[in-house]
């Protein structure tokens, strides 16, 4: 018999009880209503509203164009989707980094349009403050450490973290002030395998790993890169599940081909 406890509705506390069992964490992404509805559907625990929307949806290079308007209007198709998954949004680039009231006033923002659960800023010592201001009236925060994508100017690439002693250092550190201001879990992003495995040992809260190993207490994918319908990008953190890309084409030959040849729709589909 399973001793995996069952939530009618995932919430921060269930998600540090998953740790405590030592049962793994499974979150993916969703930008619309439907896939957030299958995703939920099939058991997923966490539903990351992502600004990664800003390259797998509008095709844009970065995350960096994304607009608190577009979040919160893909965030409101996506909880629409769900009745039990806990839904995690990201805050874009720029809507938290400058004021820490105006952070505030975004992540309530948020919370009050969309019914999310919580919200994610990336960053560690330099957001604390931010973390803490938010948390303190009630609003769960996630954290996101090691490479992180609105800085990619910065870094100048999207190679892995935490490589140096000085870098996992500085990892570490931003992880472990994370959760001291307040954050009730840390994405850990492209970083060493067994830079993952410290942190998480240190950590109180559940780390969610992408690109950071079997060590997290949790993983996270970006949803159409796992279902394989961007055969354009695949990092060796990413596994395909299966091939939407060429189901998908291959349902729209077999459509057109119908269509030309007056094969659809036939008489039982036509009023």
């Amino acid at each position: 018999m399973s001793t995996e406890p069952v939530f009618k509705r995932v919430t921060t506390k269930a998600l540090a009880l998953l740790k405590q069992k030592g049962i793994k964490i499974t979150a993916l992404t969703a930008y619309d209503f439907i896939t957030a509805k299958l995703l939920d559907e099939a058991g997923i625990d966490l539903i990351l509203v992502g600004d990664s929307l800003g390259m797998v949806f509008q095709g844009n290079d970065t995350t960096l164009p994304v607009t608190m308007d577009e979040m919160i209007y893909h965030t409101k198709a996506v909880t629409r989707g769900v009745k039990r998954a806990m839904v995690v949004v990201d805050m874009p680039f720029m809507s938290y980094q400058l004021i820490i009231d105006e952070a505030f006033r975004n992540a309530g923002r948020i919370m009050k349009e969309t019914s999310a659960g919580a919200v994610k800023l990336e960053g560690g010592e330099r957001v604390a403050e931010t973390i803490r201001k938010i948390t303190a009236a009630g609003i769960p925060v996630m954290g996101h450490v090691g490479l992180t994508p609105q800085s990619i100017n910065q870094f100048g690439s999207y190679r892995e973290r935490g490589r140096d002693k000085e870098e996992a250092e500085e990892i570490i550190k931003d992880a472990k002030i994370v959760e001291e201001a307040g954050a009730f879990a840390v994405v850990l992003e492209k970083i060493p395998a067994t830079l993952t495995k410290e942190i998480t040992s240190q950590l109180n809260i559940p780390t969610i790993g992408i690109g950071a190993g079997v060590q997290c207490d949790g993983q996270i994918l970006v949803t159409p890169d796992m279902l394989g319908l961007n055969k354009d990008f695949h990092p060796r953190f990413v596994r395909y599940y299966t091939d939407l890309s060429n189901e998908i084409s291959n349902a729209v030959k077999n459509y057109i081909s119908d269509v030309r040849q007056t094969e659809f729709p036939s008489e039982n589909e036509s009023y």
